[in-house]
């Protein structure tokens, strides 16, 4: 019973430590991290299924894909502070913290949430079918709301120029 009491004391003092540095944004880093490593894990045993050989340079490449997601929310987080920087010289009082990363750490997570669903379609698991209607919503909502089609860039772009 010591033992476990020593992990939950680690436990508790590092997420006590992650919630004092990041704030609100400790939650969805550490629900990311956890999606990330059941998805690397799912994708592992899904290979097997979809005829994949695994091979440790294949893991790696999937590792480093995995910490990359972090990166991607470390650029929020200076885009953020960036921000914030800039308010105050421009004398807006701008009190919020962490909305590109946490905007950035949901759009990931919802990621992390379809390809998981995906590995297990894949090991032939068996779902309830609002949860893949879901999967598909937010597949497709993720599709429309971030897409830049070359139509829509030259909007953008007309848009830049008339400014």
């Amino acid at each position: 019973m010591e033992y476990l009491d020593k992990i939950k004391l680690v436990l508790v003092v590092a997420f006590t430590a992650l919630s004092g540095w990041l704030g609100m944004l400790a939650v969805p880093v550490i629900l990311l991290f956890i999606l990330a490593t059941f998805d690397y894990i799912t994708g592992l045993a899904a290979a097997k299924y979809r005829g994949n050989k695994i091979s440790s340079y294949k893991g790696f490449q999937g590792i480093m894909k995995k910490v990359s997601l972090f990166y991607l929310i470390a650029v929020g987080a200076i885009l953020d502070y960036t921000l914030l920087y800039a308010s105050q010289y421009i004398g807006v009082d701008a009190r919020v913290n962490f909305v590109i990363a946490s905007f950035v750490a949901v759009w990931l997570i919802c990621n992390e949430i379809i390809s998981i669903l995906e590995n297990m379609k894949d090991m032939n698991v068996n779902f309830p079918p609002f949860l893949e209607k879901l999967t598909q919503n937010i597949r497709t909502q993720m599709e429309t709301e971030t897409d830049i089609s070359p139509t829509n860039q030259s909007d953008q772009k007309n848009d830049i120029e008339k400014s």
